[in-house]
């Protein structure tokens, strides 16, 4: 189902209702799952047209930046380029970008039926024997392109003994990072792929709407992460992830492996994400369980509202990616927190990219110079880590625009209506 703004969940009127204390029946909560249905039938994969206008950008940064070819082991921007989804096994197959000409790859003999079954970006297939050398097919290709001299981009998730492999065959070609080329092409997003991360947003958005109406106490973490898994797998998502913290464990901003189940007045922390057509979502909500906040929590929670706040208001075209770190980390350390990444405090980067990889460039952290621009997406979550006591994090990723930021999933507009 659709989620409307106005279907958001009202706390107060959950905890008067008995949800928060546990005395919803089971009945409920399966029946709150069967109610879910996919949502996704309203966008598409990334089309092959813009892949290969994805790599005639690479070939125009190629040049400019004077390399022969760029090299893609598997990985995420094998697939931003071509489509293909492989395994990293110790069998190398990569893709080949050359200047000029299409693109041309390298696999295992047995294994080219199957490459050639997703194949829709170029066509020629260089296949090597299990007693053969990958690099010789690989140093052919480039080859066959012109390119016996000069510099070759290696993608950043390229692994050492296959880029140590290309290397020793052809010692007289100069190797460096592709970052230029691969980043620079992921690091902007085209209106498709945005459209498929505000779906991967509704999608968590809804499916931490659905763990937090059957939160119980006794409950364990895990319980929570698979109600929230799956809906997000019901309304059409691949789940990627969903981090659930109790009380203390908040404090943890990647969890701990104290055990831990809920308790009434507990702070809940549920940090999840989803993929759809290969591109994610990451959400953080924060809310209590069970009963009235504490002046403290309240305290914690508004001041982390105001940071979030602060750092969406720095992210403006032009601005540089530390402006925003900056400016939620100054509501937080004005407030006795920190300083620094200090606990108790914000102990991390305000924010990160995110696109087909839940953590990419544009990070906002101290003194990034990266300069923000339309098309670029990133989360705001400057958490407030308090050791012993809880942690309280809001996380909304944005993108941006010649405007300024728009938010994929607004935020929580109060810890009753998250």
């Amino acid at each position: 189902m659709a989620l409307r703004r106005r279907d958001f969940i009202n706390l107060s009127a959950l905890a008067a209702s008995g949800v928060f204390t546990g005395l919803h029946s089971s009945a409920f909560a399966q029946k709150g799952t069967k109610e879910l249905s996919d949502i996704t039938g309203d966008v598409s994969p990334i089309s092959v047209a813009e892949r290969e206008a994805r790599i005639a950008k690479a070939q125009q940064l190629l040049v400019q930046h004077n390399m022969g070819a760029l090299v893609l082991d598997c990985g995420t921007s094998l697939e931003y380029f071509t489509g293909i989804s492989w395994w990293p096994s110790e069998r190398t197959m990569v893709a080949i970008i050359p200047v000029k000409g299409p693109v041309a790859y390298v696999c295992p003999a047995f294994e080219e039926p199957r490459l050639r079954e997703q194949l829709t970006i170029g066509k020629d297939v260089y296949a090597w024997q299990e007693d053969e050398s990958p690099y010789k097919q690989i140093v052919t290709v480039l080859k066959n392109a012109g390119i016996t001299s000069g510099t070759i981009g290696i993608e950043e998730q390229t692994r050492f003994f296959i880029a140590d492999g290309i290397r020793k065959e052809a010692p007289q070609l100069n190797y460096v990072s592709g970052d230029p080329v691969s980043i620079a092409c992921r690091l902007v997003k085209s209106p498709a792929e945005l459209a498929l991360m505000q779906k991967a947003n509704d999608i968590t958005l809804a499916a931490i709407k659905m763990g937090i109406s059957q939160l119980k106490e006794g409950m364990a973490p895990p319980e929570l992460s698979a109600i929230i898994n799956k809906a997000q797998a019901q309304l059409g998502g691949d789940p990627d992830f969903a981090l659930c913290l109790f009380g203390e464990a908040s404090a943890f901003p990647h969890g701990t492996k104290v055990p831990r189940t809920l308790r009434k007045g507990d702070i809940v922390l549920m940090d999840c994400g989803c993929k759809v057509h290969g591109y994610c979502s990451d959400i953080t909500r924060t809310v209590v369980y069970g009963a009235a906040p504490t002046q403290r929590q309240q305290e914690i929670w508004n001041l982390e509202k105001k940071a979030q706040a602060a750092g969406f208001a720095a992210a403006k075209i032009g601005v540089p990616c530390g402006y925003v770190d900056a400016a939620a980390r100054k509501v937080i350390t004005d407030a006795g927190f920190g300083p620094g990444y200090k606990t108790p405090g914000l102990p991390h980067r305000t924010g990160h990219g995110i696109g087909m990889d839940g953590h990419e460039w544009g990070n906002m952290v101290k003194d990034n110079p990266l300069v923000l621009e339309a098309g670029m997406c990133f989360s705001i979550e400057p958490t407030i880590a308090i050791p012993g006591e809880f942690g309280v994090r809001f996380e909304d990723c944005v993108y941006m625009t010649a405007e300024g930021p728009k938010w994929f999933s607004q935020p929580a507009k109060s810890i009753q209506e998250p």
